[in-house]
């Protein structure tokens, strides 16, 4: 053989060696690969399957939470609805008994006239048996006519003037003390939330917009963001035709002023949903209690109080968002605390206490509208809680005579409260107006006979009337402040109520020689 055979068949021995192994490691690669591509499609069918499920079950989940919100919701609404027929059912049962009351001083009044009347048909009855008596004394006992006269008049004037005077002061006395007994919350609560011209202004805000596209976002899918901005801050948003507008109303000052704020901030961001809703306000209140924190230190600080309990400062903070008549009430206590300290120094009476009670003497103003009864009373039991000096908490509640006044303090409160209030410009009227109404009272005041001189002072909240004593006795002052209060209702219009005074004096002067 020659020596180049065996390289030759050893050479494809081994590529038919090398070509059988390549063949059966690509035999053993494909079962491989089609092995993992059937686990792979089963993994694959397991994993659809089980996203499926998973999918199915948060489905369930979604609508079982939703079904929840929505029954929360329901339940919600319906919680309102109830507050709301119950605040309804208040109001009307309070006004039906305003009603009953106004109907029995009504007939109260009618039967005062009607025993006037009854005591005038006395009167004549007596110069009926004046004369039969006169006549029978003449026959029986030769008297003269000038005589009998003079001794029946004598003694029957005495009697019915005794009677009559009786009766009219016992009647005007039961009448007053069951009027008063029965009329003095609701004349307070009228008194205080009946300023129809300044309610609409004082108790809504209006809120600009950039666009009238920015209303349909307050809105939100279905009303949810209106919900749920009403619902967080207690006030009604009213989206009507007004332009790039809305309004917010309320009669709470603070809650309105939240909702401002929050409102403001929402339209600044853009971002409106509920959750964004509940931030806002949140952030908002916090604003607020710090502003109403500030304000009450600052009053504080620029009226020389201290020692003052932390919710006394607080609740002057409120202050600074009520107003009453258009005059910021913070202002005006301010007003009040130096105009009777001043005066407090000028007559030497306590300084310290004047001023501590003038700047505290409205502070029932914060609170008034949640509790019933007048805001002095309501300032005096807040105070006296928080361990305020009596003669404080006596010059709060004596600042509108709702308590007898016993301390010189007292009466410079309540002096220092009226100059604050009646001067030109605090309120929400203007001088015209002002003058004229003095004007008026005092006119009606002096159309009655007798009058001798009339002013009207405290802003026109007081008609002083001196009559002369020769020609009105004290029956007939009575008569004629009664008289006179019905003009000034009848014929008139103001706020709140007028007391009218009439004074009858008469003086004796003889000089030693």
């Amino acid at each position: 053989m020659h020596t180049w055979v065996l390289p030759v068949v050893v050479a494809v021995a081994s590529v038919i060696i090398a070509w059988a192994a390549y063949r059966v490691q690509m035999s053993a690669a494909r079962k491989q690969i089609e092995q993992d591509l059937a686990e792979a499609r089963q993994l694959r069918e397991s994993a659809q399957e089980q996203l499926e499920a998973e999918r199915r079950e948060l489905k369930l989940q979604a609508k079982e939470e939703a079904l929840r919100l929505r029954e929360q919701v329901e339940a919600e609404v319906k919680a309102q609805r109830d507050e709301l027929d119950k605040a309804k059912r208040r109001l009307e049962e309070r006004e039906d008994r305003i009603e009953r009351l106004t109907t029995e001083m009504d007939n109260r009044s009618r039967n005062l006239r009607n025993r006037e009347k009854e005591i005038e048909q006395q009167a004549e009855r007596a110069e009926e048996l004046i004369e039969e008596q006169e006549r029978e004394l003449q026959r029986v006992a030769g008297l003269t006519r000038q005589q009998a006269k003079d001794m029946l008049l004598a003694e029957v004037d005495e009697e019915i003037t005794q009677d009559a005077n009786q009766l009219v002061r016992q009647t005007i006395a039961n009448a007053k003390e069951e009027a008063d007994r029965r009329a003095n919350e609701i004349i307070a609560w009228a008194i205080q939330r009946c300023a129809v011209d300044h309610t609409a202004e004082s108790t809504v805000s209006v809120v600009p917009l950039p666009s009238d596209d920015m209303k349909g976002r307050i809105i939100g899918r279905e009303g949810r963001n209106i919900r749920a901005f009403e619902q967080a801050t207690g006030v009604d948003l009213i989206v009507d035709d007004t332009p790039e507008a809305v309004v917010l109303s309320a009669f709470d000052p603070i809650r309105r002023e939240v909702a401002r704020i929050a409102l403001e901030r929402l339209i600044a961001d853009g971002r409106i949903h509920p959750g964004r809703i509940e931030e806002a306000v949140g952030r908002a209140r916090e604003e607020i209690e710090q502003t109403m924190k500030e304000a009450g230190e600052q009053a504080t600080f620029e009226t020389g109080v201290s020692g003052l309990h932390p919710e006394l400062v607080r609740l002057l903070g409120k202050l600074h968002f009520r107003t009453s008549y258009g005059q910021n009430v913070l202002k005006h206590s301010i007003e009040v605390a130096h105009l009777a300290g001043a005066m407090a120094g000028e007559c030497g009476a306590k300084v310290a206490i004047a001023r501590r009670a003038g700047l505290l003497h409205d502070i029932g103003k914060a609170v008034d509208y949640e509790r019933d009864g007048s805001h002095s009373l309501i300032g005096m039991e807040i105070c006296r809680a928080r361990q305020e000096p009596e003669a404080v908490t006596h010059a709060i509640a004596a600042h509108h005579e709702e308590v007898p006044m016993e301390t010189v303090e007292a009466f410079l409160v309540q002096a220092a409260d009226a100059i604050s209030a009646a001067r030109p410009g605090a309120r929400r009227e203007t001088l015209e107006t002002y003058l004229k109404r003095l004007e008026g009272l005092e006119t009606i005041a002096k159309s009655f006979n007798g009058v001798d001189k009339c002013y009207a002072i405290q802003a026109g909240r007081e008609l002083r009337v001196m009559v002369k004593p020769e020609q009105v006795d004290d029956r007939q002052a009575q008569r004629l402040a009664k008289r006179m209060a019905e003009r000034i209702q009848s014929e008139m219009e103001y706020p709140g109520q007028i007391r009218v005074t009439v004074i009858r004096e008469k003086r004796a002067v003889e000089y030693a020689q």
